[in-house]
């Protein structure tokens, strides 16, 4: 059993991933700026108030947990770099005993059959391209950090990415889109959440990014 701490927790993937997690038996904490939004959760779920950015909540929250889970969103585009800065210090702070950071990623750093990032490729489209270019900033932030921090970066799909059902089936690639038989890459939230929780129970990409999809 892990100690998972989930800071987005009212949100449509930090829901799910509470769900996967407390359904294995995992000790979760559900985190949301206002707690008032953590409704129906699963028994056993510590609701908490914090926030990913706040130094002080996070330092509270990392204290004895196994993993961080930044499922966090919002108009502001310094609010991932902001959270990989705040999660890494508390995680540096912690030393040896500091958790694994988890964060859910987007989608448009992934590479297109030509090799380009769909950020930068034709057609992107222009109302995605803020908080896009800002999970590409987080991305990289990550991968600056130094070994006394111990991240994941978790990318959906970049278009066919929704609610839908839970097969807990899927497969993985690191920086190219995992497509089906019609060539386009699909994962619903459901799936997502199954991919992370996998991700926290059996670490296989440990400062590494990858993607999932059927």
């Amino acid at each position: 059993m892990s100690r998972i701490v989930v800071f987005g927790a009212a949100g449509r993937a930090g829901s799910r991933v509470v769900a996967e997690a407390a359904a294995r038996g995992h000790q979760v904490t559900a985190v949301a700026r206002n707690p008032d939004r953590l409704t129906g959760l699963p028994d056993g779920v510590r609701p908490a108030a914090g926030d990913a950015t706040d130094r002080e909540s996070v330092a509270q929250l990392a204290e004895g947990a196994d993993a961080l889970v930044l499922t966090v969103g919002g108009p502001d585009p310094d609010l991932y770099t902001d959270a990989v800065a705040t999660t890494s210090a508390a995680v540096r702070a912690l030393g040896p005993a500091g958790p694994r950071i988890l964060h859910m990623g987007g989608g448009a750093s992934l590479l297109d059959d030509q090799g380009v990032p769909f950020f930068d490729a034709p057609g992107f489209p222009e109302a995605f391209k803020a908080q896009a270019a800002a999970q590409i900033r987080a991305l990289d932030a990550y991968r600056a950090l130094d070994d006394s921090v111990t991240w994941t970066y978790l990318s959906p799909p970049p278009v066919h990415f929704a609610p839908g059902e839970r097969t807990g089936h899927y497969r993985t690639a690191l920086d190219r889109p995992v497509v089906g038989d019609d060539g386009q890459a699909r994962l619903s939230y459901e799936d997502f959440a199954v991919a992370l929780v996998d991700e926290i129970e059996n670490p296989r990409h440990l400062n590494q990014r990858f993607t999932a999809g059927y």
